[in-house]
């Protein structure tokens, strides 16, 4: 644990008592600050009782004296309007921010030579962020990873001038840290997301925009306009820009040239590193993620060669293109993070011969936009409420079947792909729905895939080997 001792002897009130919001408010105690925490949830106020940390519902607290509320992401800070706990500290002229602020505070207060490496993007941002610390502490690099990625910042290893952090920073965590200054910070891609949150697109990107202006070194992907307008601004600012792309060349940054990754300046260009064959980054979304770590490596000053060595050792994510398990030529991928359409696009494009696992609760506008990767699905296999809406758009344009569970799917899917004449068939779950009508939430329903793959006979499981 980091104890936030810049809040000793001081009056902060804590509201969100979730994960994140429990190790917020025991950090503030470590740090000797007087801590009082709530949450709308009887049962986190009861946990963080438990954990010994002061509760009390802040609407009845004094709040002379206070200087700081501590909020947790999840909760509204200005749209659809202000979280009641934010319109209080409003009043008691209290800041307010959240645990990504108080670790760059302590950053700076004890080791501000600490290599801190802060992502975020729309989408890639989990993948980018678990790369950078695989290739980091492959090549023996101190490294501590956490933020939006699952492990709450305040969890992990005091700062050290020599440690390095990566932390993934989403929009709502960028937005209660106003001093967020990371050695390198990445932005990936904008796309309109959480607007419900951020009122419109232009605040949303705006937010985003922070991350990498308060950083020594901006990487930016430029492969749309939003990202484009802000790498343009920082540079017109003075700010450290590396421009990656993964859809044109650059005559200076980072680019993709199939799966070689190219380094340019002047507009001479030359190879750096490759991720050829690497499972775990197939497809042109991960070589935006490889550019973004490969800039960001050699920025910490690895080398070209440490780099090639913990992208080829990379395992990815679970259940985002996961490599669950092989048969022969059958290759089974678990993408049940893909709860949309958009989502599940990545996973199509990657694959030429797929047999499709989808379905569960849809979204609006279903998997229409997906049509032009139906002629690289050999068959689907529909399970859940969507599967006979999703029959209606697959039509007579693509083979499928209602097969109704998961298991029964991956059991047909497998049958099925083991008879493909292919060098490679694909059993591929990627969802483009919600898991909600059959599963508590994606992970779950990605543990049934992968267990149902893994109880096929003859399956080797992949997940945690080299790729």
């Amino acid at each position: 644990m980091i104890p936030a001792s810049a809040f000793s002897g001081k009056k902060v009130h804590v509201f969100g008592l979730g994960g994140s919001g429990i190790a917020t408010a025991k950090a503030l105690v470590e740090g000797c600050a007087a801590v009082l925490a709530w949450d709308d949830n009887p049962e986190s106020v009861a946990r963080a009782k438990a954990e010994g940390i002061a509760t009390g519902d802040l609407r009845e607290a004094d709040w002379n004296g206070v200087g700081t509320l501590v909020l947790a992401p999840g909760v509204p800070l200005t749209h659809p309007r202000p979280h009641w706990s934010v319109e209080l500290a409003q009043a008691a002229g209290a800041e307010i921010i959240g645990d990504i602020e108080l670790f760059v505070r302590e950053r700076r207060a004890h080791a501000p030579a600490a290599p801190f490496i802060a992502v975020t993007g729309t989408n890639g941002k989990s993948t980018t962020t678990a790369l950078i610390a695989h290739v980091l502490a492959s090549a023996g690099r101190d490294t501590q990873m956490g933020g939006n990625i699952g492990r709450a910042v305040m969890t992990l290893d005091p700062p050290l001038p020599e440690r390095h952090y990566v932390v993934e920073c989403s929009s709502y965590q960028i937005d209660l840290a106003p001093t967020l200054d990371p050695s390198v910070g990445i932005l990936l891609n904008l796309s309109p997301d959480h607007l419900d949150r951020h009122g419109d697109i232009d605040r949303y990107a705006a937010i985003k925009a922070r991350l990498v202006a308060g950083s020594r070194t901006a990487i930016i992907g430029v492969d749309d306009d939003y990202c484009t307008a802000i790498a343009d601004r920082l540079e017109r600012d003075r700010v450290k820009v590396l421009r990656i792309s993964a859809a044109r060349s650059l005559e200076n940054g980072f680019f993709a040239e199939g799966a070689t990754l190219m380094r340019t300046v002047d507009g001479r260009a030359e190879p750096i590193a490759s991720i050829e064959g690497i499972g775990s980054l197939r497809g042109r979304h991960n070589a935006q993620n490889a550019l973004a770590a490969l800039a960001a490596a050699l920025d910490c000053g690895l080398t070209a060669a440490e780099i090639q060595a913990g992208f080829a050792g990379f395992p990815g994510l679970e259940h985002r293109m996961e490599q669950v398990g092989r048969k022969a030529h059958v290759l089974f991928i678990n993408d049940s993070k893909a709860t949309n359409a958009e989502a599940a696009a990545p996973a199509l494009s990657s694959f030429e011969r797929i047999y499709w696992i989808a379905g569960g609760l849809p979204k609006q506008g279903g998997i229409e936009s997906l049509r032009p990767f139906f002629p690289r699905i050999a068959k689907a296999y529909l399970v859940g409420e969507a599967a006979p809406s999703f029959s209606a758009t697959l039509g007579e344009a693509t083979a499928y079947e209602i097969s109704g569970t998961i298991e029964a799917a991956v059991e047909h899917a497998s049958r099925d792909a083991a008879q493909d004449a292919g060098s490679e068939a694909v059993v591929l779950l990627s969802p483009a729905c919600a898991s909600f009508d059959q599963f508590r939430n994606f992970e779950v329903r990605g543990e049934a895939f992968r267990n149902a793959v893994l109880a096929l006979p003859g399956v080797e499981a992949i997940r945690g080997k080299e790729t």
